[in-house]
């Protein structure tokens, strides 16, 4: 483990100069890098060894590197972590579609948990989480200051086990949520037809998914008698999930072509994602639904549909997490594993939307005008160490215009869905082909 700490975490300085005299004069001697990493290495066995022996309460010495590793790793991006044997598990269970928790995607932000967002069908979802709210305790237990994985590692427990989580939400009291631990078994697609057009929601991005979307599509063919006449595919709420599946998902709208390139560090890192050819949906309208919890693998997908002039793009904002994280297991796991970051990847236009997200092509609020922005979601802008997106900031810099922002009507109940019925009025009333021109232009 001790050879670890070199090799993926420390970034080298400004050189440092040490001192000696010889006639009365000081000489500079420029240290080495790896001089300079030893020295930083001796400099933390001191410090781990200080609180080892004169800490107030006996301290763990695995619990500390553990610690350590996490401090290192998260200092470099909100997405960045080391994963323990037993939390390397769970990610692999999580991502096979089956896992025991709570049902949300959660970040850190200044030493506070907060929901990015809840999965469909879930306790968190059930319960009335919502993506902004900051996760402070639980069973009356203070989380604060606690490293993501050890809060979330507080949040799963044996199925049919309650736990009441306090949450502070932006303009409310805090306040107590109650809810009851399950094995999450998300159904990752839903469908069914919606005032005359076919709906497809995409909760996350599992295993299951393309599969899933398969037969939700097969379902809605046989549902219109062949042939559907348009289709409504939401992605909001959520937080992404694994490349692979985005890509399938692209392929049952677009008929090959890019999907997604990734670009590492170095030139030869460069990798190209395309479509298979022979798409489920060819010649159907879609309009995509996207917002300011849509994230990761949904930004993937609706941003290659935005290029390809295939969907228009409706609601607001997505969040913009546009880096790529590679899980590293440790000496085959037995270790745990690192979950680095070690790309960004880009639209098949080229653009990166790290921090910055995908705008709607049409923009459109599920809410009110409340004054928050995008439904007062947080962005990856917003979380701590985020990486930063120069090419974003000189196009800002240079555009000037701002994003016109349909809202609903006073009297409009949000349980309405304002998004979703004027998605399906732009499929219906005629102005799909004009607004995906405009799009375009």
């Amino acid at each position: 483990m001790k050879y670890l700490l070199p090799t993926v975490g420390i970034v080298a300085a400004s050189a440092l100069f040490a001192f000696s005299t010889t006639s009365q004069h000081a000489i500079a001697v420029e240290k080495s890098t790896q001089e300079r990493t030893f020295e930083q290495l001796d400099l933390f066995a001191d410090v781990l060894a200080r609180v080892r022996n004169d800490y107030v309460v006996p301290v763990d010495n695995a619990e500390l590197i553990d610690d350590a590793i996490n401090g290192m790793l998260q200092g470099l991006d909100p997405h960045s972590s080391y994963v323990n044997p037993e939390r390397f598990a769970d990610l692999q269970i999580s991502t096979s579609g089956e896992y025991g928790g709570l049902g949300m995607e959660v970040t850190m932000e200044d030493g506070v948990v907060k929901v990015v967002a809840p999965i469909d069908e879930t306790p968190a979802k059930k319960a009335g989480i919502l993506s902004g709210d900051y996760l402070t305790a639980i069973d009356g237990e203070s989380i604060l200051g606690l490293g993501l994985s050890e809060a979330v590692d507080r949040m799963r427990g044996k199925p049919g086990e309650a736990i009441t989580v306090t949450v502070i939400r932006r303009g409310e009291d805090p306040m107590d949520i109650t809810m009851t631990r399950e094995i999450i078994k998300p159904i990752v697609v839903r469908h069914r037809v919606e005032d005359g057009v076919g709906y497809l929601r995409i909760s996350q991005f599992n295993e299951k998914t393309a599969g899933s979307l398969g037969e939700a599509i097969k379902a809605l063919k046989k549902e219109f008698g062949g042939k559907i006449p348009g289709i409504v595919l939401d992605l909001r709420g959520n937080p992404g999930g694994l490349l692979d599946q985005s890509i399938k998902v692209s392929s049952a709208f677009l008929n090959g072509g890019e999907v997604v390139s990734t670009r590492g560090r170095h030139e030869n890192d460069t990798e190209h994602y395309n479509a298979k050819r022979g798409q489920l949906l060819k010649g159907v309208p879609v309009v995509v639904l996207i917002n300011g919890a849509a994230a990761s693998a949904s930004e993937i997908v609706a941003g290659a549909l935005q290029d390809r002039n295939r969907a228009l793009i409706v609601g607001m904002t997505s969040f913009g997490k546009g880096s790529v994280q590679s899980v590293v297991p440790l000496r085959n796991g037995r270790d745990g594993a690192l979950r680095l970051t070690t790309a960004r990847y880009y639209t098949p236009a080229g653009r990166s939307i790290q921090g910055t997200g995908i705008t709607p092509d049409v923009a459109i609020s599920k809410v009110h005008d409340d004054g928050k922005g995008n439904e007062g979601q947080i962005s990856e802008s917003d979380l701590p160490n985020a990486i930063k997106n120069e090419q974003a900031e000189m196009e800002a810099a240079e555009d000037t215009s701002e994003m016109v922002v349909e809202y609903p009507p006073e009297d409009f109940d949000v349980e309405d869905d304002f998004q979703l019925k004027r998605a399906v009025e732009i499929l219906k009333n005629g102005t799909y082909k004009t607004l995906l021109a405009e799009a375009k232009s």
